[in-house]
């Protein structure tokens, strides 16, 4: 267990305010420096600072638009000056029946105005149902923001969310619950998924390999997180070990489950690998936060990206591995003419896996503003690998959506 495997996020969550209390905000930035310092010692590499608040919404209880761009604006500049990359507001909870929804319209001018602001939209949870209503606002923001941000880029920072528990370390389905401080840990374990199931003659040795592997981090980690509780009083929420790739070689989760034995990724048995490495994760022995599935940022993911432009694998076909349990959709590269409807029909089939599973599942669509379908996509980002815009079928569900406004469960 000698990798240098990365730490994608140290996501420190924190009960803000507002008007800010201007210590809350330097005494994460203190506490994440001290957490990187500490995880460098371990010989780890920490590539981003995180700081994720309550829902928006909780924090203001004022819809209007101007106070909540106000407020991200300003959470962001002094966010910024405290050494915190990236700041998540938490998302507009509207997975209640007469949950407020006209914030989900503020959201485009958020993305718009700000660089390091995420946010979402939780519309659905196992416990009460889908808000269907919530969706149609969600696919219509999503739409308004790829036409408000240059080539649709402000969507890497928006998510529609299903079922996800606060307190998981990867942006955007971050969020904090008013507790006391907390912080979690999301890793870059693609690589380690690689190496585990490159030479494994069986899947009982790429089991063993992964769990191996996992246990190593975890007590790597357990030391750092034992002294940074102890010397900050702050409550551990967990790691997530969701093996997030990165857009090289050899950090590919797709590679990985080449490696088990498909011929290519997305063909028949990718639903078997996506499950088998889901229960490998889900088996070891560490405190869990956040997914803890298989990840497939179309995106993030050379292989991923390539055999997608090869044809390989479907919108659809993400759908299907999200069922056993990748963690969503994410970063997908659609036409710049997806309609709203289209877009929220997928949404609505995503929160139905959600919370007929009872898993958390996330969907971050990418509509690229004058591509269609087989284009390459034009993204100039260090975590992104291009690839080719995918098609979305054409008919959804509109009059359902105009219908019905939410499914109690």
């Amino acid at each position: 267990g000698g990798s240098g495997m990365k730490i994608r996020a140290i996501t420190h969550f924190s009960p803000l305010q507002w008007p800010f209390d201007m210590n809350a905000l330097s005494d994460t930035g203190r506490f994440l420096q001290a957490a990187k310092t500490r995880l460098e010692e371990e010989g780890y590499t920490v590539q981003t600072l995180r700081l994720a608040t309550p829902p928006f919404m909780d924090l203001l209880g004022d819809p209007n638009p101007d106070t909540l761009v106000e407020f991200a604006v300003t959470l962001e500049q002094h966010a910024r000056q405290h050494g915190i990359e990236y700041i998540s507001i938490g998302p507009v909870m509207a997975a209640t029946p007469r949950a407020l929804l006209s914030p989900i319209r503020v959201i485009p001018d958020i993305l718009a105005q700000t660089e390091a602001i995420f946010t979402a939209v939780l519309a659905a949870s196992a416990e009460t149902g889908i808000n269907l209503e919530a969706l149609r606002a969600t696919a219509e923001a999503i739409h308004r923001i790829a036409g408000s941000t240059p080539d649709g880029f402000g969507n890497l920072r928006f998510a529609m969310l299903a079922n996800v528990p606060p307190r998981g370390p990867f942006f955007p389905g971050s969020y904090h619950d008013r507790g006391s401080p907390a912080f979690s840990i999301a890793t870059e374990a693609a690589d380690l998924a690689v190496d585990a199931l490159r030479n494994a003659a069986s899947l009982e040795e790429a089991r063993a390999n992964l769990l191996t592997a996992l246990a190593d981090h975890a007590a790597r980690l357990h030391s750092a997180i034992d002294f940074l509780v102890d010397e900050h009083s702050i409550y551990f929420a967990g790691i997530d070990f969701s093996p997030a790739p990165f857009p090289e070689a050899g950090k590919s989760i797709a590679e990985a489950m080449e490696h088990l034995g498909l011929d290519a990724f997305g063909g028949h048995g990718t639903l078997f690998a996506t499950a088998f490495l889901t229960r490998c994760i889900r088996q070891a022995d560490f405190p869990k936060a956040g997914y803890c599935g298989v990840m497939l940022p179309v995106l993030e993911d050379h292989l991923l990206a390539q055999r997608a432009a090869e044809g390989r694998f479907t919108v659809n076909d993400l759908l299907l591995y999200s069922a056993v349990c990748g963690t969503g959709l994410d970063t997908i590269p659609l036409p710049g003419d997806s309609t709203p409807a289209q877009m929220a029909g997928l949404l609505l089939d995503v929160a139905t896996l959600a919370v007929t599973l009872n898993n958390p599942l996330t969907a971050r669509l990418l509509p690229v503003p004058g591509l269609h379908a087989g284009d390459p996509t034009p993204f100039d980002f260090a975590y992104f690998a291009n690839s080719t815009v995918l098609p979305l079928k054409d008919v959804a569900a509109a009059a359902l959506m105009e219908k019905e406004s939410f499914f109690a469960l």
